[in-house]
């Protein structure tokens, strides 16, 4: 239901914007014509529930997709938490689908060199798994005091607060595993 505050916001916004592109001579067709092509793939489009992945508030939202390809990304009316409206992070989220500056590959630059080197995502999952090995092996104590510990003081890990319980155990159960005494999830910072 449109509020009468939504409705005055958004009446004088468009009265705004037609004002400023009638005096500044600014053609709105092409943006009309774009407008209604993107409406138009989103009444075609499949529409899927989501979770905005910013924060530990999670926001409700619904991504739109069309032939495979997410084609649009709003605000869930339905959801008890936000109403349907989004922070500024969680409104730009298509971005973070369609944006051609968003790195595609694995890019690795090597101690001591001033260039960036293109790898495959299989060589950098082992290399991450290499090197939390040799930190394990080189800085895991067994015993301190006479007590056994199993800690690993040089490891840390900082998890992220839109993963469910399910996730947060699991990787829980992992850094325990490899001893690492400093777990934290970024929703309580």
């Amino acid at each position: 239901m449109l509020t009468r505050r939504e409705f005055l916001k958004r009446a004088g916004a468009v009265t705004a914007g037609a004002t400023i592109a009638s005096v500044s001579g600014i053609n709105i067709k092409p943006v009309q014509a774009q407008v209604s092509k993107i409406k138009l793939q989103v009444k075609e489009g499949r529409q899927v529930p989501s979770v905005c992945p910013y924060c530990s508030v999670g926001c409700g939202m619904i991504i739109t997709e069309s032939e495979g390809k997410i084609i649009n990304i709003e605000g869930n009316p339905d959801s008890p938490l936000n109403l349907g409206s989004l922070c500024p992070k969680g409104a730009a989220a298509f971005q973070l689908v369609e944006n051609d500056n968003r790195p595609k590959e694995v890019l690795y630059r090597a101690p001591h060199s001033t260039s960036w080197e293109t790898q495959p995502l299989d060589w950098a999952m082992d290399r991450i798994a290499e090197k939390i090995k040799e930190d394990r092996d080189n800085s895991f104590i067994e015993k301190q005091d006479g007590k056994l510990v199993n800690v690993n003081p040089a490891l840390a890990s900082l998890g992220g607060s839109t993963l469910e319980n399910e996730w947060n155990y699991i990787h829980a159960k992992l850094m325990r595993g490899l001893g690492v005494v400093n777990v934290e999830n970024h929703a309580r910072i």
